[in-house]
């Protein structure tokens, strides 16, 4: 079996991506031997001394919870806390975080002051966290303004029409530029992306390369590349000479405006 998903992988994975979008196929045909487990697990709590009763309309099968590790996803886990170490290192006391995940920004607002900035606000009740409408193509900041700015896993979404309108080939590189028309002079910027053999997945996202993004941000100073590969591996401070044919799933770039 695991000869035959090497060999077929691309066709597997093309499929899976088109099926995904109505139900996830791995988990239907799980759940088939799962739901036995289910009942047997039903008939045998019925039978413990002291059991409540069980109302078939108030069942709620969790068929998927019972792993031998815990599951999570690795990119979205090290790209955050990644980002988080740092911001809370720099002891800013206002940060700026342009579309990433809503919880990275919410867990950032614990220890600092931070401005929220999506074309899709969000409703968040929460001290020291402002949420406001904005564009990464048109951010709603003065030029040179933004001392510390975030934005994780957004830009190579941009242009393909996945979370607006805008169909753009040359999206991810005016976000990028957005961003560093925005960052004030001595301020960190902190960016992730996948980087790897360009490439586009329509309309999930784009692929650049990692000399495309260094010249995207070109007046910036890379401080920091860090990154998780395919296998979910994260390593910190990669040495940018050995990039040439290397593919992250997610590249973590710190930069600074000098």
């Amino acid at each position: 079996m695991k000869k035959f998903f090497k060999k077929n992988h691309q066709i597997i994975y093309f499929i899976q991506r088109w099926v995904s979008p109505f139900f996830n196929p791995v988990k239907f045909f799980l759940s088939f031997s799962r739901y036995f487990r289910f009942f047997a697990d039903w008939i045998r709590y019925s039978r413990i001394k002291g059991a409540e009763k069980i109302n078939l309309l108030d069942t709620y099968p969790c068929l998927h919870d019972r792993t031998q590790t815990t599951d999570f996803n690795k990119h979205y886990f090290y790209q955050d806390i990644w980002a988080f170490r740092r911001i809370y290192e720099s002891k800013v006391d206002h940060h700026t975080d342009v579309a990433s995940r809503v919880d990275f920004a919410g867990f950032l607002s614990a220890v600092t002051k931070v401005t929220f900035v999506d074309i899709r606000p969000a409703e968040v009740n929460l001290k020291d966290f402002e949420s406001i409408s904005g564009n990464i193509l048109a951010l709603p900041f003065e030029d040179n303004s933004i001392y510390s700015l975030s934005c994780l896993s957004v830009a190579e979404h941009i242009g393909i029409g996945r979370y607006d309108n805008l169909l753009d080939p040359f999206g991810t590189e005016k976000a990028c530029r957005e961003l560093k028309r925005v960052l004030q002079k001595g301020g960190n910027l902190y960016f992730s992306i996948p980087v790897g053999q360009p490439k586009l997945y329509f309309n999930s996202h784009r692929i650049p390369s990692f000399r495309q993004i260094i010249n995207y941000f070109d007046g910036l100073k890379l401080i920091e590349f860090s990154g998780i590969d395919e296998e979910g591996l994260f390593t910190e401070n990669i040495d940018i000479n050995t990039l040439e044919n290397a593919n992250f799933k997610e590249g973590l770039f710190w930069f600074k405006k000098v």
